[in-house]
């Protein structure tokens, strides 16, 4: 995928966004310091933004030089209930003692509404991104992971959405046509190729190298991180007292589904190198939780999903003014080649022999 020039656009507009200006275009400086007053927290001042781009997160110093994270939803992504439903979760992570940063309780809510914002405050945690070519930090973090999936499957969500076909795969490829995203001179091969991934994904099973067939949808749904990538998780050093190692942060595409949606993102490099990856990530979690080896069936179609739904992600909010800034290669012609090419790759995995530990 070759980028473009930045100043190229996409050739196409999100009507749905109208022509008002973006929510986020109103949440100055001042705003953020005032949502912090209006529960109490004071500010000194000191700001800082985020490397957030669903929502808009900064960390703030308060007077007593205490640091804390603020977080304001983008409107209209998720109800009151369902980002409830995840504090709650991070909650019960913090209970159980799975390394995990969940909200405040501010005026006895977790949720907060200013102006147009519902917002949260979370305590500031320090990090860096984890070592991943470091095996005993891939084990670490599996045991936290497989923690968190105890957890996890404790209860089901009820507000909160699930990982599947229809709102990874289906919604996302009818909204990119509907809205006429995809460029006419490569509407055609997008369309034919993304079909036929979905209907690979849809024929509902898939060899798994665990013996017999498996599926999305008979695989075990459990509560889950949902994004659960490198930069979701900070690693701090061990101290004197043997404090340290991993943190979950960012619960907010926490939604139900197969267990292995938490895993795969973790790998890297061609086979051999996922196989290590994979084997070290499972020798730490299952000392805690056991793992069906069948999931790994599903890692080249969870995989096809992310594909598909990353695109109409940023095409939905390209009327932010941050995403032309920081993704200014999407949409062109070069990006839309590039994703098919990748969904002709992805076709060919699903149907090869899935990892195995």
């Amino acid at each position: 995928m070759s980028p473009t020039d930045a100043t190229e656009q996409p050739p196409f507009k999100n009507n749905a966004a109208g022509t008002d200006p973006h929510p986020y275009a109103r949440l100055s400086p001042d705003q953020v310091l005032d949502a912090l007053a209006s529960v109490g927290l004071y500010g000194d001042g000191r700001l800082m933004a985020l490397s957030s781009y669903e929502n808009r997160v900064y960390q703030a110093t308060l007077e007593d030089g205490e640091r804390v994270v603020a977080k304001f939803y983008r409107p209209q992504r998720w109800s009151q209930a369902q980002i409830l439903e995840e504090h709650a979760f991070a909650a019960e992570l913090v209970e159980a003692e799975v390394p995990a940063v969940a909200p405040l309780v501010l005026g006895g809510q977790t949720v907060h509404v200013h102006g147009d914002f519902l917002f949260s405050v979370s305590p500031w945690r320090g990090g860096r991104t984890p070592e991943l070519d470091d095996w005993e930090v891939l084990e670490w973090i599996g045991r936290f992971l497989a923690r968190l999936h105890t957890v996890g499957a404790a209860k089901p969500f009820t507000e909160r959405p699930a990982l599947d076909v229809q709102s990874f795969g289906e919604e996302p490829r009818d909204w990119l046509m509907a809205h006429a995203a995809v460029p006419l001179d490569m509407q055609s091969r997008w369309l034919d190729v993304c079909q036929r991934a979905l209907k690979t994904i849809a024929a509902s099973d898939y060899p798994s190298s665990a013996g017999g067939q498996f599926s999305l949808k008979t695989s075990t749904q459990i509560r889950l991180h949902g994004d659960c990538h490198p930069g979701n998780i900070l690693w701090t050093p061990l101290d004197e007292w043997g404090r340290g190692g991993p943190h979950f942060v960012d619960l907010d595409d926490a939604r139900s589904g197969p267990a292995v949606q938490d895993l795969w993102m973790l790998l890297s490099g061609d086979r051999r190198q996922r196989t290590g990856q994979l084997s070290a990530l499972l020798e730490g979690y299952e000392q805690f939780r056991s793992f069906d080896r069948r999931e790994l069936a599903l890692i080249e179609p969870l995989r096809t999903l992310r594909l598909i739904h990353y695109s109409a992600w940023l095409a939905r909010r390209w009327e932010d003014p941050i995403f032309p800034v920081n993704f200014p290669w999407f949409g062109s012609s070069d990006y839309w080649s590039g994703q098919v090419d990748m969904l002709e790759e992805q076709i060919e995995a699903m149907q090869e022999e899935p990892l195995s530990v």
